[in-house]
């Protein structure tokens, strides 16, 4: 199973992309293209409950902002979210790590930092093989995508290979939320 989730910036897709990962699974890992792997184990844990060593992360920011940081069991850093080959070995060097739980759930955080580098057709070709690993493990993933950032097209292409779209806004009471999927209508907004 995999989801998407769609919105405006501060429309809460990323605290949604956290609840989801850890409603539906005992441990998560995280590729995190925009934040640092602390902030993402705190507010993961925050989020969920689960413990610290319940995720592990690909941290695409660290060395690109000039830490040094040295890879460990639950944290692979990867040199920058242009890397995609990059962040696709440190995903395999968690996943394998954690090949044996069922329970596993994965989050990409987020699909518009990659598109800052590279054009849809190749993020779509880099989401079609991780959901395609994923999809054989039994994992769910939760992929997240600001819908004001790109092109229709490109919006388009980018959700194609998900079974699940959620759209979030902004009202004024807080964040609402809605899914779809290829064969119905859009679900009634509601919040979360």
């Amino acid at each position: 199973e995999s989801v998407v989730i769609t919105g405006p910036p501060m429309s809460g897709k990323y605290e949604l992309m956290h609840r989801i990962l850890g409603e539906a699974g005992e441990r998560a890992i995280v590729l995190s293209t925009g934040h640092e792997a602390d902030r993402v184990r705190t507010d993961y844990t925050e989020t969920t409950g689960h413990s610290p060593d319940t995720v592990a992360i690909v941290d695409c920011v660290s060395r690109e902002q000039g830490s040094t940081v040295e890879d460990s069991e639950l944290t692979k850093y990867a040199s920058s979210p242009k890397n995609l080959t990059e962040l696709g070995v440190k995903f395999t060097e968690l996943a394998e790590h954690w090949d044996s739980y069922p329970q596993t759930t994965v989050g990409l955080h987020s699909l518009s930092q990659l598109l800052m580098y590279w054009d849809a057709d190749r993020i779509y070709q880099f989401t079609r093989v991780l959901l395609g690993r994923t999809r054989n493990q039994d994992w769910l993933t939760v992929a997240v995508i600001n819908s004001t950032m790109h092109y229709e097209r490109t919006l388009h292409t980018l959700l194609d290979p998900f079974d699940t779209v959620v759209d979030t806004r902004t009202t004024d009471e807080g964040w609402e939320m809605r899914l779809r999927d290829r064969m119905s209508s859009p679900t009634p907004w509601k919040p979360f």
